[in-house]
């Protein structure tokens, strides 16, 4: 009987015991493929987040299925190649780097000024009083010689009055004191050409020294005055200053004698020509601009000091340089490159040093040479894909980085344009 009731009981474990060898079999079965499938997976990756790397598949960090990076089929070439159908839909265009000259105009805000090399004032001589304004007011134009002022001084008369006498008498002695009467004559700021004009009070009249408009009067009429001291000043109109404020970027290019057109609003449609006379060397504390000094013509007086001025410079640069259109560059926050089409059809991103823009193209330092055929439309896309193949990771680390402002947006890669495989 008790034979009889082990009986099921071993039946029992002999089952257990298969059971558990089967499901190892199946286990077995189940892990050899994904032995043979994980085989020679370098990374786990998504390919919306090229540069994230897992060493399991799963789920990335956007919540994506990842995808495995196989050894060997990194991009070895640095490019992708694009099928010309790809190429006709994605309208890719094509530009060549060539040398020619960066020309841009530099258009800069200025203010017309007075040209103070046309400036004169018109001081007291001696001590005395003016008794007389042939000048009342402010802004009055005279010419050039034109009596402005009268001024008596009581110490001309009598010095006067001495050199006149001495001048007439005929002793050695009278003849050995000319000299000294003549001398005092200059100290009291008298020329011998003033001498017919002082009269009996000692009162000589002044004269303007050339043509222009009287900015200041100092004195009125009966105002007691000291040597030296400034009675009137006129500043010429027959030219004038324009100055320029230029950045500071831009100040290297503009040079004395550098041709400049300046316009401004009370003349619509006419320009007034000149040139840089120098560049001030202090710099603006409040907006950190150069100031340009520009000498313009007057000749109708139409340029009032005060008037605000458009100022457009035309810089000259003799020497060709290597440039591209501005459209080829795809800028990043750590370097500056292109993406350069080669003889056999593919796409290699290149990294450069961008130098000056004008004009719609910019100076290529170092990087690429003359003839290179250069993406203009549609590069940001095959940027995209060569950062799916690890052509840029390379990139970096082969190239000096060149600083710029903006990146690119990755992309799924596109059907027709497959990274470079090795052979």
């Amino acid at each position: 009987m008790k034979r009889i009731l082990w009986i099921p009981f071993t039946l029992a474990a002999v089952a257990l015991i298969l059971a558990g060898y089967l499901a190892g079999v199946r286990r077995a079965s189940v892990s050899a493929p994904a032995t043979a499938t994980t085989a020679g997976v370098l990374y786990w990756y998504d390919p919306m987040i090229p540069t994230e790397h897992h060493d399991q598949p799963g789920l990335s960090s956007m919540g994506m299925q990842m995808i495995p990076k196989y050894a060997g089929s990194e991009d070895v070439s640095g490019g992708v190649r694009i099928d010309a159908t790809t190429m006709q839909n994605l309208g890719l265009r094509t530009a060549r780097a060539t040398r020619r000259k960066l020309v841009d105009d530099i258009r800069v805000p200025g203010t017309v000024n007075w040209d103070l090399d046309e400036a004169s004032v018109i001081s007291a001589r001696a001590d005395g009083v003016i008794t007389r304004l042939a000048v009342r007011t402010p802004y009055s134009v005279v010419s050039a010689g034109a009596p402005v002022a009268e001024l008596t001084a009581p110490a001309w008369s009598s010095a006067v009055a001495e050199y006149t006498a001495l001048r007439q008498a005929r002793s050695p002695d009278a003849q050995a004191l000319l000299g000294a009467a003549r001398e005092r004559l200059s100290v009291l700021g008298l020329e011998p050409s003033d001498l017919h004009s002082v009269g009996r009070n000692g009162a000589i009249t002044l004269h303007a020294l050339s043509a222009g408009i009287v900015t200041r009067i100092d004195v009125r009429e009966g105002q007691r005055v000291n040597a030296g001291q400034t009675l009137l000043a006129i500043n010429g109109i027959a030219k004038v200053w324009v100055d320029a404020s230029l950045p500071q970027a831009l100040a290297a290019n503009a040079q004395p004698g550098t041709p400049v057109s300046v316009r401004v609003d009370s003349r619509p449609g006419q320009v007034f020509s000149g040139a840089v006379a120098m560049l001030l060397p202090d710099i603006d504390s409040s907006t950190r601009t150069q100031r340009a000094r520009i000498v313009l013509d007057n000749p109708q007086g139409v340029l009032s000091p005060g008037m605000f001025a458009q100022v457009t410079l035309n810089p000259s640069h003799d020497d060709a340089v290597l440039a591209i259109p501005d459209e080829a560059l795809i800028s990043t926050g750590e370097q500056t490159r292109v993406i350069r089409q080669e003889d056999n059809g593919r796409f290699v991103p290149v990294a450069i040093r961008a130098g000056r823009s004008a004009g719609g193209y910019t100076q290529v330092i170092d990087g690429l040479r003359d003839g290179d055929r250069l993406v203009v439309s549609g590069q940001f896309l095959i940027d995209s894909e060569a950062s799916l193949s690890g052509a840029l990771d390379r990139l970096g680390s082969d190239s000096a980085p060149a600083p710029s402002t903006s990146g690119p947006l990755p992309s799924m890669p596109m059907q027709g344009m497959e990274p470079e495989q090795k052979p």
